[in-house]
């Protein structure tokens, strides 16, 4: 017989049982199941709902069924559907008829919310350590090659030159933006629902503020149907991770593209590249390119989110059961990318000579031609053609800018002087754009005083949220 089962006059079918049994992914909400039905019986007794005796009685057994889960010995059954009616089956086993009194004030619709937002908030202090140690690995790059100069590209073509530091900081502050978002979702996670009931509250006079207060939450959702029937913090998180995935998957693509003998900029440590079974010559970026794949993954887990809230009147449906395996995968593959990526980065080969080469053979300096025309009192669109015609001429003659004698360019303007070698040296391309955020050696230097003041926040936040989303006051299993 279920736990529900006294209106039932037959056992459902076995099929059903199979389909709609939740129990096979949601046993990862264990630890958070146990830690909230500890704060709720706790704040049982304080309202004098059940006795100190009986408290006392449900929250060793509860600790003793989270030792079996802990160490493989609890039996987990498809016939108790979820990990909560799992839960409290082991419990009246461990402790008798008494265990049945933890249910008492609450039902399964408000114990999962509250079970997801104890996940999430963890999960999410989690992820935001993992994306400030990526954020301090393209630091440690940056500073290694500040003076590192490459093509930087628009539609991947050559444009200008920039600071490979500047390119790198780009996604520093990428995953800056990212680390925000996830902080201040925080705040909308960390809500209690428990006490919502199943839609309306309950008839018993619980205290909801003691519960919240007790696993570190912010304060309470305050109204019931919106409580248990909302998941709009698990697609914002999932919206703030396909952003990261975006981001990751990004920076992965011009590791694979930088990797290749085609550019050659840069070489991943073998730790983080595999072979082919075929082509012993080969050394493939592996990691990176499944980075890059599985941000497909992330963005379907959103789309599926959405796509199941989407018609459903409130309060809870069945359909709900949606929620988790997408959200428990997004967090898996998140942490396993990040995880990696950082060791990833800091121990990248980075290929100067090669880089620098690749700037000097290309025409990514005739914007800099232009500016010096300017510079000659030539209105800019005039410029503009002038340098056109040159870099023409240029490609006919088979030379580069820096290639051209002072004679050759003076057949296109004569106001073009011997100072114009020294203007087009990529050294003095990259620090010519000396503007807030631009790529000369000052202001990369000055983004690196910014990030290492947000990182410095990033890492305060995470210690004041770490005990309390951890929420150490109950069993850690």
């Amino acid at each position: 017989m279920k736990l529900w089962g006294g209106r039932f006059t037959k056992p459902t079918n076995e099929l059903v049982d199979e389909y709609t049994s939740s129990i096979q992914f949601d046993q990862k909400l264990a630890q958070q199941d146990i830690k909230g039905s500890l704060a709720h019986v706790e704040m049982l007794a304080s309202c004098d709902i059940i006795s100190k005796e009986e408290e006392a009685t449900i929250s060793k057994g509860l600790t003793a069924v989270a030792k079996k889960i802990q160490n493989g010995t609890a039996e987990l059954s498809e016939d108790h559907e979820d990990i909560h009616m799992n839960i409290e089956k082991l419990l009246i086993e461990e402790v008798g008829p008494v265990g049945g009194k933890l249910h008492t004030g609450r039902s399964r619709n408000d114990q999962v919310a509250l079970d997801m937002r104890l996940y999430l908030r963890e999960s999410i202090v989690m992820l935001t350590d993992l994306l400030v140690q990526v954020q301090e690995s393209l630091i440690e790059q940056a500073e290694k090659n500040l003076d590192t100069i490459l093509p930087g590209y628009t539609h991947l073509q050559r444009a200008q030159p920039v600071r490979f530091a500047h390119h790198l900081m780009a996604y520093v502050f990428m995953l800056q933006r990212d680390t925000e978002r996830l902080k201040d979702s925080y705040k909308r996670v960390n809500q209690s629902p428990l006490g919502a009931g199943a839609l309306a509250g309950t008839t018993f006079p619980i205290d909801r503020e003691q519960v919240a207060d007790s696993l570190n939450f912010d304060g309470i959702c305050e109204n019931s149907l919106d409580a248990v029937s909302d998941r709009d913090f698990v697609v914002e998180f999932l919206s703030n991770s396909s952003l990261i995935s975006m981001h990751l998957s990004r920076l992965c693509e011009e590791l694979v593209q930088w990797s290749s003998a085609e550019f050659n900029f840069i070489e991943l440590d073998d730790a983080f590249s595999t072979g082919s079974s075929m082509m012993p010559q080969k050394k493939n970026p592996d990691v990176a390119e499944l980075v890059r794949g599985k941000t497909g993954r992330v963005y379907g887990h959103l789309m599926g989110m959405l796509t199941t809230l989407k018609s459903l009147p409130l309060a809870y449906n069945k359909d709900m059961q949606e929620d988790k395996e997408g959200m428990f995968d997004t967090v898996d593959t998140l942490k396993g990318a990040l995880s990696l990526f950082a060791p990833m980065i800091s121990s990248m080969q980075v290929k100067k000579e090669e880089m620098y080469d690749a700037v000097q053979k290309d025409y990514s300096n005739a914007t800099d031609l232009a500016d010096y025309l300017v510079q000659q009192d030539i209105p800019f669109r005039e410029a503009h053609a002038i340098v056109g015609q040159i870099v023409l001429y240029s490609i006919e003659q088979n030379k580069y800018l820096l290639q051209l004698t002072l004679e050759e360019f003076q057949q296109f303007s004569s106001s073009i002087g011997d100072d114009i070698y020294e203007a087009l040296k990529p050294e003095s391309v990259v620090d010519a754009r000396n503007v807030k955020g631009a790529t000369s050696k000052g202001q990369v230097k000055e983004q690196f005083h910014h990030a290492y003041h947000f990182i410095e926040g990033n890492k305060s936040w995470i210690q004041s949220h770490e005990q309390s989303a951890g929420n150490s006051n109950y069993l850690s299993i």
